[in-house]
């Protein structure tokens, strides 16, 4: 066997398919091999569906409610109701109610709120603000009236010529009294309630313990303003009064107790103190 018919039968042992026939010397006459049909291959089973391992699927999140569409713009308008004129014209008139003429409000004269009469303020007179009441003296306490007091026999000299004036009470020897006119710090205590050393007058106690009578006072004096720098000075006000406090005796003397001038001088914080209860007496 040649190389040619060698190749020819390996090539159909194994791809069971002629490539080609070897061709036969011409004087000998071959007929044609046919090729070999392939017998028909099993049924071909179905492919294997390959197997993957379970791969957990991610929902999707759930979707929020529907929200319905707003309304268009532009969504055209209803078409206008379309009256007839003839069912308009049939509609009776209806009557307007006629205003009735209201007569003007007779003029009226202002009124004026009536004022009380006060006295006049007389030239070195302090206005006093309003005052609280003084208190009760205490039970057991004689209070003496403004005409009649136990201790009216008291002595007293003064210091001044305006009995309409304030009054300032004092309990100095002699001569103390006669240089306090020239104080300079009752001067300047004067000055910021818009009075003068002239405007006022001062009453130097001459008893040791006792005050002096208002009734007494009263008798040349008719002031109604009282100032006083020292303790038990005016019988009216011994039990009824506190240092610093202004207050009202009987309805109208105001009066207002303090310290002795010699310590207010050089003592800032009584003079604090004092200070206030002079707004709330003649500033207020």
């Amino acid at each position: 066997m040649d190389t040619a018919s060698t190749l020819a039968f390996f090539q159909n042992f194994y791809a069971d398919t002629s490539l080609y026939v070897v061709p036969e010397p011409a004087s000998a006459a071959v007929t044609p091999v046919p090729a070999e049909v392939p017998p028909p291959a099993a049924a071909e089973a179905p492919a294997a569906t390959p197997v993957t391992a379970a791969v957990p699927v991610a929902t999707a999140p759930a979707q929020p409610p529907a929200v319905p569409p707003m309304p268009s713009i532009s969504a055209p308008h209803p078409a206008p109701l379309v009256v007839p004129v003839a069912a308009v014209a049939a509609i009776p008139p209806v009557p307007m109610p006629t205003a009735t003429p209201v007569a003007p409000p007779a003029a009226t004269a202002p009124v004026v709120p009536e004022v009380p009469a006060t006295a006049p303020r007389q030239p070195g007179q302090a206005t006093v603000a309003e005052l609280p009441a003084a208190a009760p003296a205490p039970a057991g306490r004689v209070q003496p009236t403004p005409t009649q007091s136990p201790v009216a026999h008291i002595p007293f000299s003064t210091l001044g010529s305006n009995p309409n004036g304030l009054i300032v009470l004092v309990r100095l020897t002699p001569e103390e009294f006669r240089k306090l006119p020239r104080n300079v710090f009752l001067n300047n205590l004067l000055k910021a309630i818009r009075l003068i050393m002239e405007d006022v007058v001062l009453v130097n106690v001459e008893h040791p313990s006792y005050p002096v009578a208002l009734c007494t006072l009263r008798q040349t004096m008719a002031a109604r303003q009282f100032l006083a720098f020292g303790k038990n000075l005016l019988d009216v006000a011994v039990y009824t009064t506190q240092p610093y406090e202004p207050v009202l005796l009987f309805g109208d003397t105001a009066f207002l107790g303090a310290g002795e001038i010699s310590m207010l001088e050089y003592d800032a914080g009584r003079k604090k103190q004092l200070w206030q209860a002079i707004q709330r007496m003649f500033m207020s």
